[in-house]
């Protein structure tokens, strides 16, 4: 199994920046796909961005132009970089790996870390 460590959230005010990082336990070029989601309480997970081993970037639309993906290989870790932060981005957010796994695909989710945007 993959393993996933979340680092970087606290508490930002509105306007404020913020970079989650997101380290993993092997080589990410192995890992098919890496992300970022978010849960706020009451709320269903929702997908923030991903990254493809490829170097291939997806973004939601409540974080498009806000948000940046990126990635170290040399530290196998993922950044998230989050500007003009607003309460609505107030949630925990949880890094997200799939890879393949001998002929079956697996997936790893890190802890979460906890991201507030208040003031």
């Amino acid at each position: 199994q993959v393993q996933l460590v979340e680092s970087g959230g606290g508490l930002v005010q509105p306007g404020g920046s913020l970079r989650l990082s997101c380290a993993a336990s092997r080589s990410i070029f192995s890992i098919t796909t890496m992300g970022w989601y978010r849960q706020a309480p009451g709320k269903q997970r929702e997908l923030v961005a991903t990254i493809t081993s490829g170097g291939t970037t997806d973004y939601a639309d409540s974080v498009k132009g806000r948000a940046t993906i990126s990635r170290d290989s040399a530290k196998n870790t993922v950044y998230l970089q989050m500007n003009s932060l607003n309460p609505e981005d107030t949630a925990v957010y949880y890094c997200y790996g799939r890879y393949w796994r001998g002929s079956r695909w697996d997936e790893s989710w890190g802890q979460g870390t906890q991201v507030t945007v208040s003031s």
